[in-house]
């Protein structure tokens, strides 16, 4: 027989509010548990880092999703500047390098020079165990690329000269790739890549070419001269885009870094006067040879229209590739009535100018005589 309807309703059922508060609380438990549960994982894997708390988690459920090895064929894959680790596992798990990216992160647990690799493209196999794959991308060996640097007021020559010795190119196909009408070139550069080549290192990987590589040098430099707004700057300096330009790159060649806005001072100040410029930078430009303190009489004597010794006003084009600083500084000259410049110490960088020309033979004497008590410059 059922015990059911035979207690007294009074003890069989609570009444009022001590029923509903007890039912609360039967309901309310369990979900504050799990509540905090969670926030405590959450912590967990702030302290930890997800990669660890996936291994974790892989250790008390049982592993992740993972390929054998060794993997087979070839696959080339790319890691980009800023990619987090999770971000390479999405990678590898795209190109069928990895089975899971759970089985990278937790292998990438046990390997802190994970977070030292570098962007670049990396050959690695098809299907390969994520302890593998792991090993592989930090095993420089795997890395399939090159780099080619350009710095701050390199020569399209040195350009030319930097990517036939840092990769496969041949000069050939350089100097092919840039006299080609793809180059992105603006109208004003008239076919003449000096001067926008952008200064920066930049990273060879198996599909590039050189056509490619020179393609992102000129766009970068396309791209900065609408970040500055060079056109509208050099208009309300009464010169164009391209001139201005072109003073970045004396600027660079003759200035060190504190001074570039002077530099860029003096050579307005000449151009406005109509005084020839003078500068050295640009008799090196005509020989080709690295520039150097002194220029000879008979250097400043060869006939070309960069010799600013013999010509007033601007060269045709730039005589270098000017950083993002010097070109700045050609736009937001200093202000001041210099007229010259030189360097006084070959060993500190100091550069004295001048309004004169009697004041700046004296700084010229100042850097001959510390040419010689530092035994030649």
């Amino acid at each position: 027989m059922s015990d059911l309807g035979l207690m007294p309703e009074r003890e069989r059922r609570p009444s009022g509010h001590r029923a509903a508060r007890r039912e609360k609380k039967r309901r309310g438990g369990p979900g504050c548990f799990f509540i905090l549960l969670i926030i405590a994982a959450v912590c967990v894997a702030g302290y930890l880092g997800l990669s660890k708390v996936v291994g974790l988690a892989n250790d008390f459920f049982g592993g992740p999703e993972d390929y054998p090895g060794p993997g087979t064929g070839s696959v080339v894959v790319e890691v980009s500047k800023g990619d987090t680790v999770a971000g390479i596992g999405r990678e590898l798990k795209a190109q069928d390098v990895v089975a899971s990216v759970d089985a990278f992160l937790s292998a990438a647990a046990g390997a802190p020079e994970i977070n030292q690799v570098q962007p670049g493209f990396y050959e690695l196999k098809t299907q390969m165990a994520a302890d593998d794959a792991v090993a592989a991308l930090i095993n420089p060996e795997s890395r399939v690329d090159s780099t080619v640097g350009v710095p701050e007021g390199a020569r399209v020559d040195q350009v030319v000269a930097s990517m036939v010795k840092n990769t496969e190119f041949t000069k050939k196909q350089v100097n092919a790739a840039l006299a080609s009408p793809e180059l992105g070139l603006p109208p004003a550069a008239e076919g003449n890549p000096e001067g926008y080549l952008y200064p920066a290192t930049y990273t060879v990987g198996p599909d590039t070419t050189p056509l490619s590589l020179f393609q992102e040098m000129v766009s970068k430099s396309v791209a900065l001269d609408k970040e500055l707004d060079l056109d509208g700057h050099a208009k309300a300096l009464g010169i164009s885009g391209h001139d201005a330009r072109v003073v970045a790159s004396i600027v660079q060649a003759e200035a060190g870094t504190a001074d570039y806005d002077k530099v860029a001072r003096v050579i307005y100040n000449r151009l406005d006067a109509g005084m020839p410029l003078q500068m050295d930078s640009t008799i090196h430009y005509v020989s080709g040879k690295d520039g150097s303190i002194w220029t000879s009489a008979e250097a400043r004597e060869v006939d070309s229209p960069y010799n600013t010794y013999l010509y007033t006003g601007l060269p045709p084009s730039p005589i270098g590739n000017p950083g993002e600083k010097a070109l700045n500084a050609a736009l937001n000259p200093a202000d001041g009535e210099w007229l010259y410049f030189t360097l006084v110490d070959a060993e500190t960088g100091e550069t004295k100018f001048a309004d004169t020309y009697s004041e700046h033979q004296q700084n010229v004497e100042e850097l001959r005589q510390n040419c010689r008590d530092q035994g030649g410059c």
